[in-house]
């Protein structure tokens, strides 16, 4: 959010200011509060005109200035009503020097998740995709996958919805009786661009079933609002606890280990990864500082950085 714009809204909020007050605290002229005041109304903040000066009555249920406001976090928010896909979006950010943007969107209809699988993506939901420049070297980008599940998870969590991370990059509402143990309520999509020893841009993107209606998602899927009994989640409240409990873990490694085992339901579990030439079975007992899964075949432990994981059922 621009500045200025951030310090309008921050003194609306703290109760009636005149234009002119306010151009003077902030050292521009009475055109430019004007002129962010009215941005602000066409964003769909309601702020209202009184004899003592503006008021900000309400701020909009979402949106990208909506989302920015009081998120503690610092990412920059382009929001789109509809987009294809909003890591395609962010990829064209990140080619034009962008870092710590945020790509938002109500709804996408080319949506994808990893293999390039098919992903729903209908209005309701949080679609989004962070561009960021980790110093990072490209064996370790793995680790931003887990400090995303980590934050999604956490901030799915706190919305009272009881969800666990599946290795690499979903999120479930566990089940027994349903397909791998649970449904479907997020996944992560990882992409990056770098050389052999420097990672240049970074791409987290987000894809969860917040408000969306059961008949809108494939079977074995969920989403917020049905987890809720037909309550909906505030949105923009939720994608700003994402992005905060993002920003604290992206550059903790530790820390983001740490997150995501407390949240993680493939640990302690039989599995099934499948790898393009061999399956391995056995226990999962942690994942690395890479972000790589370590399994227990009971001969040996196997480190695995990517592939299929299928939670299996302990007699299995």
């Amino acid at each position: 959010m621009n500045d200025t714009r951030r310090a309008v809204l921050d003194a609306l909020a703290a109760g009636p200011v005149a234009g002119p007050a306010l151009a003077d605290r902030l050292g521009v002229s009475r055109a430019a509060v004007w002129k962010h005041v009215e941005s602000l109304r066409e964003a769909g903040f309601a702020i209202e005109s009184t004899d003592e000066g503006y008021v900000l009555d309400a701020i909009p249920e979402f949106g990208g200035l909506a989302v920015e406001y009081g998120c503690e976090a610092p990412f920059e928010v382009e929001y789109h009503d509809s987009i294809p896909s909003t890591n395609d979006r962010a990829r064209e950010l990140a080619a034009d020097g962008a870092t710590d943007v945020v790509v938002l969107a109500d709804e996408q209809t080319g949506g994808r998740g990893r293999l390039d699988r098919a992903w729903s993506s209908p209005s309701g939901g949080v679609w989004l995709s962070v561009v960021c420049r980790p110093a990072l070297a490209p064996s370790r980008v793995s680790l931003l996958t887990i400090a995303a599940g980590a934050a999604a998870c956490g901030a799915v969590r706190e919305a009272g919805v009881d969800a666990r991370i599946k290795w690499p990059n979903d999120l479930l509402v566990l089940d027994p009786d349903a397909e791998r143990g649970g449904r479907k309520l997020a996944g992560i999509l990882t992409e990056m661009e770098g050389e052999a020893e420097r990672v240049s841009w970074v791409i987290s993107g987000l894809g969860l079933n917040a408000n969306v209606a059961g008949d809108a998602l494939p079977a074995d899927a969920t989403s917020l609002l049905v987890e809720r009994g037909g309550d909906p989640v505030d949105r923009r409240v939720l994608v700003q606890r994402v992005l905060e409990r993002f920003d604290d873990l992206r550059d903790d490694p530790d820390a983001a280990r740490a997150a995501w085992r407390e949240h993680a339901a493939t640990l302690g579990r039989r599995v099934r990864v499948t790898l393009p030439s061999e399956t391995i079975v056995g226990e999962a007992v942690d994942v690395t500082d890479t972000g790589a899964l370590v399994v227990d075949t009971g001969a040996e432990r196997r480190i695995v950085h990517a592939g299929d994981c299928e939670h299996l059922r302990p007699a299995e």
